[in-house]
C-alpha cells in the first residue's frame, strides 16, 4: 500500500506555497502520495486561539525578524520563484471555496497551481474576483463553472467541516501535514514528515 502525505493548505499563507513547491521532490524521493486538504487559516486560527506571525511577534521584533531570515533562507535552499504579494494579507475565503469546488470539478491540481502562481509569483491580487477570473481562464480553467460551483452551500459546508476537523486533530496552522495520525507543523517539520514515510 502506497504512503500517503495528507497537506493542509490555505493559499492566503506564504508557507503553503514553498511547502507546496517541495512536495513534488519529496514524495518522489519517498514514493509517496501528497493529498491536499482546503482549510480556511482564518477559521482554524479562531478556533486554536492562535494569531498570524506579524500580529503574534509585533512586539517581539527579533523573533519576527528571525522568522523571515528562515523564511529566505528556505526560499533560497529550494531555489523557490516566491515574490512576496504587494497585496498581502488576502481574504482566501473564495480561493479556499474554490479548491474545494475544483475538487469536485475534477481540476483540482491546476486550480492550485494557477493560484498559488498568481499569489506568489506573479503578484497578482487574488482578492478580486475579475483576477482571478482572469487567472482561471488563462490556465485553461472554467472560472464560470468553478465560481458558480464556489458559491454552493455544500461546497461552503465542506470547507467549514475540513477547518473544524483540522482543529480536532490538533492543526493550529499551515502548512500541516499528517503522516497516518501522526501531525507536522510547518515547511520546517518537512525532513521530519520525510523520515516518518521512511519508518
Amino acid at each position: 500500500m502506497s504512503k500517503t502525505i495528507e497537506f493542509l493548505f490555505d493559499f492566503g499563507g506564504p508557507n503553503s506555497y514553498l511547502a507546496h513547491k517541495v512536495l513534488p521532490d519529496l514524495c518522489a524521493r519517498t514514493g509517496a502520495e501528497a493529498v491536499y486538504t482546503p482549510i480556511l487559516l482564518g477559521g482554524l486560527f479562531k478556533l486554536t486561539n492562535n494569531q498570524a506571525p506579524l500580529i503574534r511577534y509585533a512586539e517581539t521584533p527579533a523573533k519576527r525578524n528571525y522568522e523571515m531570515l528562515e523564511f529566505e533562507r528556505f526560499v533560497k535552499a529550494h531555489n523557490i520563484p516566491f515574490r512576496m504579494n504587494p497585496h498581502f494579507p488576502i481574504n482566501s475565503l473564495h480561493l479556499m471555496r474554490g479548491a474545494v469546488a475544483a475538487q469536485h470539478l475534477g481540476c483540482f491540481m491546476p486550480y492550485v497551481e494557477a493560484i498559488m502562481a498568481a499569489m506568489w509569483e506573479k503578484e497578482i491580487n487574488t482578492g478580486d474576483p475579475d483576477a482571478v477570473r482572469s487567472v482561471l481562464d488563462n490556465a485553461g480553467l472554467d472560472s464560470a463553472a468553478l465560481l458558480a460551483k464556489a458559491d454552493d452551500p455544500d461546497v461552503k459546508a465542506e470547507l467549514v467541516a475540513n477547518t473544524d476537523k483540522a482543529a480536532e486533530r490538533g492543526a493550529f496552522g499551515v502548512p500541516t501535514f499528517f503522516v497516518g495520525t501522526e501531525m507536522f507543523w510547518g515547511k520546517e517539520r518537512m525532513g521530519q514528515v520525510e523520515d516518518a514515510l521512511a519508518a
